[in-house]
């Protein structure tokens, strides 16, 4: 039987809830989602392109590419080991010859994939993890400093401001706008008592860190963001806002935390090792091979 080409298609709201339910079988055999989060939230919009492959319910195969570039791609369990992610990926190349496909935790099959298609890993989102066992009370604020935690339909400006100053750089946090604040705020994980801002004595907000609970039966907690405003760097406050956070998971009993930096960013992962984190798992982005590609 001829198995037809993956092909563009308009998700609505059946199609993007196809493509999370193809997600959910792969991660229930694959043990990590293979879509990230910001994919997963702009599913059902006008962003991007879409291709599906017919096959098991509700696809056998599906690759999306954002505005940006970046690629999500999966392949059904059941429609695995016949060249279904090669066609899918070399469906997304012939359209976007410059395009960066995530491959979410770093399975071999992707590996085997990549490098059957000539594509070189160009970027590494690492997740770290500690337990939170022994983690000490929340420290005083440093003087001249507050902190209070968010108050929805009051703080999201000033939220979103501090958030585009400290990851003006960073290729997916510093884009998030006032819809994307909303899609976040509306999924059935967020607490305003776990997003920590503090303000200098002016009233402005100086930092933040945004804990996140997807799973509670999971034991994990996140730092989901954790920003500093370039203004008021210098003064501890990332580490204080982290410690602030850390405690505060504690406190809710659960037995771990984790989070995800860039696998360039040294300092960062100096900070994080001194904090107790260390390396869990890796999320990797191949392309073309490229100037920009890793070791």
């Amino acid at each position: 039987m001829t198995r037809e080409s993956p092909r563009p298609t308009t998700l609505d709201e059946t199609g993007a809830q196809g493509v999370r339910d193809l997600a959910d079988a792969a991660t229930r055999v694959d043990g990590v989602a293979p879509l990230g989060e910001d994919f997963l939230l702009r599913l059902g919009t006008d962003e991007g392109t879409h291709l599906v492959s017919p096959g098991a319910p509700p696809f056998a195969g599906y690759a999306g590419i954002a505005p940006d570039g970046a690629v999500e791609l999966v392949v059904h369990p059941d429609e695995r080991g016949h060249g279904l992610g090669t066609e899918l990926a070399r469906a997304v190349l012939d359209r976007e010859p410059q395009a960066r496909l995530w491959a979410h935790g770093d399975l071999p099959a992707a590996q085997a994939l990549a490098a059957g298609l000539g594509l070189t890993r160009v970027r590494e989102l690492l997740v770290l993890r500690r337990p939170l066992a022994g983690v000490p009370d929340a420290p005083p604020a440093p003087d001249g400093f507050a902190l209070r935690t968010f108050r929805p339909g009051q703080d999201e400006d000033a939220l979103l401001a501090i958030n585009a100053a400290a990851f003006a750089h960073h290729p997916e946090q510093g884009r998030l706008d006032r819809a994307g604040l909303a899609q976040r705020t509306e999924q059935a994980w967020f607490d305003p008592a776990g997003l920590f801002l503090v303000e200098d004595g002016t009233g402005d907000l100086a930092a933040f860190h945004w804990t996140k609970v997807a799973d509670p039966a999971s034991g994990i907690g996140e730092v989901y963001v954790v920003g500093v405003s370039p203004q008021h760097q210098g003064h501890g406050l990332g580490g204080y806002v982290t410690a602030v956070g850390l405690a505060h998971l504690a406190g809710l009993g659960l037995q771990g935390v984790e989070l995800y930096v860039e696998g360039d960013n040294a300092p960062a992962l100096a900070t994080y090792a001194r904090a107790g984190f260390g390396r869990h798992a890796v999320h990797s982005m191949y392309a073309r091979a490229t100037a920009d590609a890793l070791p």
